[in-house]
């Protein structure tokens, strides 16, 4: 009897210690399933943890110049607003090879979104394949470059409306006749180059009496743009009038004609900022400028990127805080349509 009891307790402890191995065992499977799950690369949870805070670089044809200085502006109230961090670093000219350096110094941070105005649409294509093949989602604002080296484009209105719009601004101030000159930035910059196709269309199609006599580059310094534009006043002394398509031009073509004191035969045209061009608007030294808002189009370029990255893309009528209603017209979006400064409208605009 003695024997049978003991010999009970003692299965009855085997079977107990079976019970706590087998217990044992299951729990830490649980357990080392779980951990493996929690440190997956791939998992939605480790990329919420890594990624609370996007970095967005934002490169600029140049730096230092009014119109850059603005969007930066809205691109760095845009990193406030959003909760992301952004660094704004372009060339110190408007220069492909130095912009090509600014997106290598990004890439290797690296960022999680580069957004860029391009000074040269093939020059850069090579730099942006190599950003997006890193896993970095690459946009360009601004000026654009070839549709392979970027997801999506952020214009600021409508290239063909604007481009024939400047011709008019100045065929409305020259009574649609005369010799007229172009004032660029980058002759490879790509807007700049719609633009002056339109700007050519519109007078072939609706100017006969109006002349194309020259097209000029500034590369988007101030310095050398006044300079070409005390040139122009001497190579073609018939000229009738200037068309500024970047913002250092217009004021250049501005004080050289004032200087000259050929207010009153040479119109000045074209693309810059209220504040650039409010004494020269006032004085007759130039007759109307166009623009858009660059703090705007830094702000917007910032949220489109974001929105990028957490896989929302723009949509046609999306309403932007701060900027209003988009367009969205396959890969480019549209942020909206130009502003035309006067003598008699220019003190209501600061920027």
């Amino acid at each position: 009897m003695k024997r049978s009891l003991e010999k009970n307790r003692g299965m009855f402890t085997v079977m107990l210690l079976m019970v706590f191995t087998a217990t044992a065992c299951s729990s830490g499977s649980n357990n080392s399933y779980t951990v493996i799950h929690t440190i997956d690369a791939n998992s939605g949870s480790e990329k919420q943890a890594t990624h609370q805070k996007f970095t967005i670089g934002i490169v600029p044809k140049v730096m230092g110049i009014s119109y850059f200085n603005v969007a930066e502006e809205g691109a760095m109230e845009a990193a406030d607003d959003l909760n992301v961090n952004v660094i704004y670093e372009g060339p110190p000219i408007a220069d492909a090879a130095k912009q090509i350096k600014v997106i290598r110094r990004l890439i290797n941070i690296p960022v999680d979104a580069i957004a860029i105005s391009a000074n040269d649409p093939e020059k850069l294509l090579p730099i942006m394949l190599e950003a997006k093949s890193k896993g970095i989602k690459v946009i360009t604002w601004d000026a654009d470059t070839l549709p392979e080296g970027r997801e999506l484009f952020v214009n600021m209105v409508e290239t063909e409306s604007l481009g024939r719009h400047l011709l008019d601004t100045l065929a409305w101030n020259t009574e649609e006749k005369g010799e007229y000159a172009i004032m660029t930035g980058a002759l490879s910059a790509s807007n700049q180059n719609e633009w002056i196709k339109w700007i050519r269309q519109q007078q072939r199609e609706y100017y006969p009496k109006m002349k194309l006599v020259d097209i000029v580059a500034t590369d988007d310094d101030p310095q050398k743009a006044y300079e070409t534009a005390k040139q122009l006043l001497v190579e073609h002394p018939k000229l009738s009038g200037i068309i500024g398509n970047s913002s250092v031009s217009p004021p250049a073509a501005a004080q050289a004609v004032r200087e000259a004191r050929k207010t009153s035969q040479v119109k000045v045209v074209g693309l810059s900022t209220p504040n650039l061009m409010r004494d020269y608007l006032k004085d007759g030294s130039a007759q109307m400028a166009t623009l858009w808002s660059p703090k705007k189009l830094g702000y917007l370029t910032i949220v489109l990127a974001k929105n990028l990255l957490e896989g929302k893309p723009p949509y046609d009528g999306d309403d932007i805080y701060n900027v209003g209603h988009i367009r969205v017209n396959g890969d480019t979006v549209i942020m909206g349509e130009p502003l035309d400064f006067t003598a008699e409208n220019v003190d209501q605009y600061d920027f």
